[in-house]
């Protein structure tokens, strides 16, 4: 697994919430200087921010290098975020803005764990209109295209908040808040956490972005991906400088309720003084400026269930969801493009409007004691569909959405999401298409685009723990099914990847999972599919992905190819247990039984064990359409 993916895993155990009575406290201006020494420990949100004005201290702006871009001014610039035991520390970036531009709107561009600040980003924002700066606080080295940039780089001096660590052997975003030589403090406090650093560099960033000549300081903006989107829920929580906010796969917060209380998602420990500090929680209930949640239901950062609980209080007014199904850490076009149309309206003052998000209601005192999903989307621009996923899965990471086929009723759109037995908790959310209008489809400017004519807006998520289905009436009227999928709908109920690469592609699915579709004991899994060449095909199942089966315990991909011979019909392919072998050298016998088979894919590429060795196989380009039908199990009990 990628190492950024790893300390993730550990992030997310260890992202911290706030004190229960964090809303009641009133966060005061800012005053003193940048460098944050107060011998005073921070134990609220407030203390932690009063001692540090974003303003106060000199930027010492450095431009090491400026170009243009067909119209588009680009700078490499340098900036400094305060003078910490007594040295410097720098936070450089890409800075670009149309050539020429007056009273522009302005973006700070936050990246992930492990990433680089982009020049693409601002860039395209810059074509877009808008003056915007990426940051480095990674440290790492940033691309030019087709080059690397060789020359002053981001240098925290006697602290070291960059990712993956360059010198400090604790990674203080994972934890712990206690001190060492790369610390601001000498004891354990809130200021020793790379989360407080980061922010203070993005705050600064803000400064940098009110003092350029070319920006209006009055709609300045932030977004971020990953560690980036925490750390844009985060300034829009701290900062008021900031207008408007799209957070990307991240942001999500903290549990601490029980399960009983709040099903599914991440429980976690932190410590108190994580709680009142570190945590998204500790900032989510000050966010005032509109912000968009963009991420997808089964990311492993931007958890899907800890966001419904702690941001429940948000009001609509302020705030709107677009989630991509199936996905994880990333986003289909018509839920990325959300980002662009929400500066527009809230950053341009723009003609355009993103509707409401629509009120999703589930009601479990039925008649028949089927749980029954209501949606009222808004109408007020060209709506497209509505799609309501449901799901009975508490592992948020491996939890297949079943598309509930939703019925018109009038203004209301209603759909059943029947359980297979009341210890299984439900969870619901609904996604509603809408056509872009003209004006924002045309334009080699709005990268992104191209391949999207809509946009989704999604409603809130809801979810009911066992109990409430048991005291409200649920009967358990669902049974199992051998049909998986019979392809009326495509891949309505697959992720797809690589899709413009003819020999990459993959499609994958974790309807295996779900208890409705799971393999019975001794079946086979068959299907029909279309290839008008000779080809393979690379049956990949991932098995206890995330310990979602047997927790503590790895997960391991499961491989056969099979050959494809040229035709324009449809060709049968089957798999038994038996023909599967591990990707892992050394699990050395074949799958026991379907039951911990966490997602299926496709694709004319992969990795298979041979002679010992893992081998990956090239996939050679696929000709024709990629469609399959009838997947089903035959056999078995």
């Amino acid at each position: 697994m990628n190492p950024f993916l790893n300390a993730m895993k550990m992030n997310h155990r260890s992202l911290t919430r706030c004190i229960l009575n964090v809303a009641a406290i009133a966060l005061v201006p800012c005053c003193g200087g940048s460098h944050a020494q107060n011998p005073e420990i921070p134990r609220t949100l407030n203390q932690l921010w009063s001692h540090f004005d974003p303003r106060k201290d000199p930027l010492e702006i450095e431009v090491l290098k400026e170009w243009e871009e067909d119209g588009i001014v680009c700078r490499i610039v340098r900036y400094q975020v305060g003078v910490f035991k007594g040295v410097p520390s720098h936070v450089a970036g890409f800075y670009a803005f149309p050539k020429g531009g007056k009273n522009l709107p302005a973006l700070v561009e936050i990246h992930g764990g492990g990433q680089s600040a982009s020049l693409s980003s601002v860039v395209t924002y810059a074509r877009r209109g808008y003056a915007s700066i990426s940051i480095n606080w990674g440290g790492n080295k940033m691309s030019l295209g087709q080059e690397a940039w060789s020359g002053p780089q981001t240098d925290w001096g006697n602290l070291d908040a960059t990712h993956p660590p360059q010198r400090n052997q604790v990674n203080h975003f994972a934890g712990p808040l206690t001190p060492d030589a790369y610390t601001l403090d000498a004891v354990e406090s809130p200021r020793n956490s790379n989360w407080f650093l980061v922010l203070m560099a993005a705050r600064r960033a803000v400064t940098f972005l009110e003092r350029q000549p070319e920006v209006d300081a009055t709609r300045i903006g932030a977004h971020g991906h990953s560690m980036g989107g925490k750390l844009t829920t985060d300034l829009a929580g701290i900062d008021k400088r900031i207008k408007a906010a799209v957070t990307s796969c991240g942001g999500s917060g903290d549990l601490v309720e029980s399960e009983a209380v709040v099903p599914g998602g991440s429980h976690t420990q932190p410590t108190p003084l994580e709680l009142a500090c570190i945590s998204d929680n500790a900032y989510i209930p000050f966010i005032t400026c509109p912000i968009l949640w963009l991420s997808p239901t089964n990311d492993f950062h931007g958890n899907i269930d800890n966001m419904a609980w702690n941001w429940r209080n948000l009001p609509d007014d302020r705030v709107r969801f677009s989630i991509s199904p199936h996905l994880n850490h990333r986003h289909t076009d018509e839920h990325a493009i959300t980002e662009y149309l929400w500066f527009e309206e809230h950053l341009k003052g723009a003609a355009f409007k993103m509707p409401q998000t629509p009120p999703i209601a589930l009601d479990l005192k039925t008649a028949d004691g089927v749980p029954r999903i209501t949606v009222t989307p808004d109408e007020s621009q060209s709506l497209q569909r509505v799609d309501i996923y449901c799901s009975l899965d508490p592992h948020v990471l491996t939890r297949f959405w079943r598309d509930s086929k939703p019925v018109k009723d009038g203004k209301q759109w209603k759909a059943e999401c029947p359980v297979m037995n009341q210890e299984e908790p439900i969870f619901a959310f609904a996604n509603v298409t809408y056509e872009i209008p003209a004006q924002y489809r045309t334009g080699p400017q709005q990268a992104g685009q191209e391949s999207s004519q809509t946009f989704v807006i999604s409603s809130r998520m809801l979810s009911a723990a066992p109990a409430k289905l048991k005291v409200a009436g649920v009967k358990a009227t669902d049974k199992p099914e051998r049909m998986i999928d019979d392809g009326a709908r495509g891949w309505h109920d697959w992720y797809l990847l690589n899709w413009g690469h003819p020999p990459l592609w993959t499609a994958t699915t974790r309807k295996l999972k779900d208890t409705k579709w799971r393999g019975p004991g001794g079946a086979t899994l068959h299907f029909e599919i279309k290839c008008q060449t000779d080809n393979q095909l690379v049956l990949t199942f991932n098995c206890n992905a995330w310990g979602a089966m047997h927790p503590g315990q790895p997960a391991v991909d499961y491989t056969v190819v099979k050959e494809l011979k040229s035709s324009a019909d449809w060709q049968a392919v089957n798999v038994q247990l038996s023909e599967l072998t591990a990707t892992d050298p050394k699990v050395t016998g074949p799958l026991a039984n379907w039951q911990t088979v966490t997602e299926f894919s496709l694709s004319p590429s992969g990795s298979i064990v041979k002679d010992g060795q893992l081998v990956k196989l090239e996939g050679r380009p696929w000709q024709g359409s990629r469609e399959i039908r009838n997947l089903r199990w035959e056999g078995g009990e």
